[in-house]
């Protein structure tokens, strides 16, 4: 099953350059056997989700001290700690990212190299490793490659293969499928809304 241009406007309203994302999906989708309605809507749900209606492909870490201290309080527990990192995307994802996911303590810098990319925010050196070697490519060409619609639309198909999400897809478990994707559950209700919204769409 093939989505049409018209049909990926619908269900993302107001996605930029929706030519090269189908141009993209029409080639990757069968690849990963995202082919069925519930598959497809799915996937562009998660995928509208996570990247803001297609538009963010590379992690936003422009956070203010008081935004530090709420969304990772843990790695900021101080406001001086948070003020003297307010407003440094790189200095905040090196922090944040460090000694986890593959990547090396706070002044490796791998916690900015690997930071959030693609639809599906690909996260952490691990996880580029893995993607580049599903291309035999290496992972700073991956992170370069991820800055492309194909490769974008690409690293959310191989997450999705690689969390065997076809399943929940399947079952229509938005939930868990979310739990899988973020760790948690925020967005659910963005996230279901898009998804009943794609399979009305698609007439499933």
């Amino acid at each position: 099953m093939e989505l049409t241009v018209q049909q990926l406007k619908q269900m993302v309203p107001g996605i930029p350059h929706a030519e090269h994302w189908l141009e993209a999906l029409d080639q990757l989708l069968p690849d990963y056997e995202i082919n069925t309605p519930k598959r497809i809507a799915a996937f562009i749900a998660q995928c509208a989700h996570e990247s803001g209606g297609f538009k963010f492909i590379k992690e936003n870490l422009n956070y203010k001290a008081e935004s530090l201290r709420k969304i990772f309080g843990k790695y900021f527990p101080t406001d001086e700690l948070a003020q003297a990192y307010a407003k440094k995307p790189a200095m905040i994802a090196n922090r944040v990212y460090a000694s986890r996911m593959g990547n090396g303590d706070e002044h490796s810098g791998d916690g900015y190299r690997y930071c959030g990319r693609g639809l599906i925010q690909l996260t952490g050196k691990s996880n580029y490793e893995n993607f580049a070697a599903s291309l035999e490519i290496s992972p700073e060409e991956a992170a370069e490659y991820l800055g492309t619609f194909e490769g974008a639309a690409q690293s959310a198909c191989w997450f999705w293969e690689s969390n065997n999400l076809n399943t929940e897809a399947d079952a229509g478990d938005i939930k868990k499928m979310t739990r899988k994707i973020y760790g948690g559950y925020i967005g659910l209700a963005d996230r279901i809304r898009h998804y009943e919204h794609a399979l009305h769409i698609m007439g499933a």
